[in-house]
């Protein structure tokens, strides 16, 4: 089942006095949290009055949270944002949506996506069943994504596989 809500960030500190905050975003980049009107923080939802890329974070500033105080009170506490206010380009998933979908090589299953690691060139898949692999996310590898069915099917080139026979 997808999760509605999805982890988008986290506040690492505060800026200024008027209960601005810094997000460490977990997404491509900062500018993905500029794009909201709201987030949702420890169950609550938040409007957001203002949000802008400060080098790898988003500051943000949201309605009621008005002192560096406030602020300070929501450190380390993860943003989330509702799924249904995110539009993603054709070809891009959710990792919340990729963890633990079964992955198909030549007909067979070799085990569940554990784990994305994002790396400066692309992501790369982490799958363990029988054995662990590596597997690029990129269109010569990844042949077929199906969300409803639970599986992607891929290409596996020798090296792809982490641990020995």
């Amino acid at each position: 089942m997808k999760q509605q809500y999805l982890e988008a960030g986290e506040i690492v500190s505060t800026h200024g006095v008027r209960g601005e905050f810094k997000v460490l975003p977990w997404a491509d980049g900062p500018e993905f949290l500029t794009c909201f009107h709201r987030v949702f923080l420890k169950g609550r939802e938040y409007e957001v009055e203002s949000a802008r890329v400060q080098k790898t974070c988003t500051l943000v500033k949201l309605r009621g949270v008005d002192t560096m105080e406030e602020a300070q009170a929501l450190r380390r506490t993860v943003v989330k944002v509702n799924r249904d206010d995110v539009e993603l380009e054709e070809g891009t998933y959710f990792i919340a949506d990729l963890i633990g979908l079964r992955v198909l090589a030549e007909g067979q299953e070799i085990g569940t996506i554990q784990e994305i690691m994002t790396l400066p060139g692309n992501d790369v898949y982490v799958v363990k069943g029988e054995k662990e692999y590596m597997i690029p996310a990129v269109s010569e590898f990844l042949l077929e994504t199906n969300l409803e069915e639970g599986f992607v099917r891929v290409k596996l080139i020798e090296g792809m596989q982490t641990n020995a026979d």
